[in-house]
């Protein structure tokens, strides 16, 4: 019963799955974040190339 106290204390896999789901929430979120910011940007670009191919 101790081994598997001790075996189980230094497992390590599960800790390395939640640090790499964390790291993949964090990228998420900075790209959620990047395509909000710059978002009107771009739709004010394709809305000026489309005013120049309109005319």
């Amino acid at each position: 019963m101790i081994k598997f106290f001790k075996k189980y204390i230094s497992d390590k896999s599960g800790a390395t799955a939640i640090e790499y789901g964390l790291i993949g929430a964090s990228i998420a979120v900075a790209v959620m974040a990047t395509a909000f910011l710059i978002g009107g940007e771009i739709d004010g670009t394709f809305n000026f190339i489309l005013g120049e191919l309109q005319s």
